[in-house]
C-alpha cells in the first residue's frame, strides 16, 4: 500500500480509502460487509470513509462494528454531516451550529470511537454564514472530537472562503472530496489548482465511474443483472450519463490499455485519479471481499506519460470537464 499526505498536514492516508456509500447497511448483509473491511485492512487500507447519511446512520454503525478491536491509533476514519438524517426534522440537515454539534456525537457513538481524524462538510450549506460552520467545526476539533476538517464538492471560491477562515480560526482544512475519474474531471481546471495553492488534497469518489470503466457495460447489450444500472432505486439514475452507445465503445477500446499495464479495466481507472499529485487517496467501495483486493492493486502503479495521452485520445469527447458542474452538486437549498 501507498500512503500519502492529506494536504499539508503531517496527516498520512492510504492511497486507497476503503467507503461504504450505497453498501453498508443498505444493499449488503453486514456479515459480508465485515468481511469487505477485514479484506481492505488485510491489504494494507488504514483509511475508511463514511458519512451520516449513508443509510441514516446505519452504515456508520456497520463500520464501527467492523473496526472493533482494531488498534484505533492505527486507521483514519472521516465521516460526514449534511444531508438530512435521522427523523429528517426542519434541524436534522445543514451546517448550522445545532446540526454539527448534534451530528458529530452521534456519529462517534456509531462509529464506537472517540474522535474522527477528519471530519466534512458533505456539501455546501448556502443558508447557513458560513462564518458559522467553520467555527462549529472548529470547536468540534478542539473539542477533540476530530482532528481536522475537510469538505465535499466545494467549488474553488467556497474553498478559498472556508479555508481562510479556517485558518482565522487555528483549525486545518486539509481535504476536499469531489467526484473524480477519467470520464468525470470537472475538478480539474479551478478546483484542484486553488487546492494546490491552499495546500487541500482530494480524496476522490466514483473513481470508476460508478463501475462504467470496469468495462462491464457493453454497447448494445442489456446491464448485467444485479448491477447498478439495474437498480431502480436510485443506482440506474447516477449512472445513466454514460449508459450511451459511444461511450461504451470508447471504455472497451481502453482495454487494451490495461493489458499493456498488466492491469484490469478497473484497476486502470483507480490508478489513473493516482496520478494526479493533487489526489491524496481514491475511495473504493466493495459488495465482495474480492472487488477489495482487486482495486488496492492499483496503489503505487505509474502510467506512463505515452499511456496517459493514449487514455485520453480514446475517451475523446466522452469526458465532462465543465467547472460549473461542481457548483451543480451541492443543493441550492437544504432538502428539508
Amino acid at each position: 500500500m501507498e500512503f500519502r499526505y492529506l494536504g499539508n498536514s503531517g496527516l498520512k492516508v492510504s492511497a486507497i480509502t476503503y467507503g461504504n456509500w450505497l453498501t453498508h447497511g443498505s444493499q449488503v448483509e453486514n456479515d459480508t460487509a465485515a468481511a469487505c473491511v477485514r479484506a481492505a485492512l488485510d491489504a494494507g487500507i488504514s483509511t475508511f470513509d463514511t458519512a451520516d447519511v449513508y443509510a441514516n446512520g446505519a452504515a456508520e454503525t456497520v463500520l464501527g462494528e467492523a473496526l472493533a478491536g482494531q488498534r484505533r491509533e492505527s486507521l483514519e476514519i472521516l465521516t460526514k454531516v449534511y444531508f438530512p438524517t435521522g427523523p429528517k426534522g426542519k434541524n436534522d440537515t445543514g451546517l448550522s451550529r445545532k446540526h454539527i454539534a448534534e451530528s458529530i456525537n452521534a456519529s462517534l457513538r456509531r462509529l464506537r470511537t472517540d474522535y474522527v481524524d477528519v471530519y466534512q462538510a458533505h456539501r455546501y450549506d448556502s443558508e447557513t454564514p458560513l462564518e458559522e460552520t467553520m467555527q462549529a467545526f472548529a470547536d468540534v476539533v478542539r473539542q477533540g472530537k476530530a482532528l481536522y476538517i475537510g469538505v465535499s464538492e466545494w467549488t474553488a471560491d467556497q474553498l478559498r472562503a472556508g479555508h481562510a477562515l479556517a485558518k482565522d480560526l487555528g483549525v486545518q482544512l486539509v481535504s476536499n472530496q469531489p467526484q473524480y475519474s477519467a470520464l468525470w474531471r470537472v475538478v480539474e481546471a479551478e478546483v484542484v489548482p486553488t487546492s494546490r495553492e491552499l495546500g487541500i488534497s482530494q480524496v476522490v469518489f466514483s473513481p470508476i465511474a460508478q463501475g462504467v470503466l470496469t468495462g462491464k457495460y457493453k454497447p448494445g447489450e442489456q446491464p448485467p443483472a444485479g448491477s447498478r444500472a439495474t437498480d431502480t432505486k436510485g443506482g440506474a439514475d447516477m449512472i445513466s450519463r454514460w449508459m450511451r452507445d459511444e461511450v461504451l465503445q470508447r471504455v472497451q477500446d481502453l482495454v487494451p490499455v490495461a493489458r499493456e499495464l498488466d492491469l484490469t479495466p478497473a484497476q486502470l481507472a483507480v490508478a489513473w485519479v493516482l496520478q494526479n499529485h493533487n489526489v491524496a487517496s481514491a475511495i473504493i467501495g466493495a459488495s465482495r471481499p474480492e472487488q477489495v483486493a482487486e482495486n488496492v492493486a492499483a496503489a503505487g502503479v505509474e502510467i506512463p506519460a505515452e499511456l496517459l495521452g493514449r487514455i485520453d485520445e480514446v475517451l475523446g469527447d466522452a469526458v465532462t470537464r465543465d467547472p460549473g458542474r461542481t457548483a451543480q452538486n451541492s443543493p441550492a437549498h437544504r432538502l428539508v
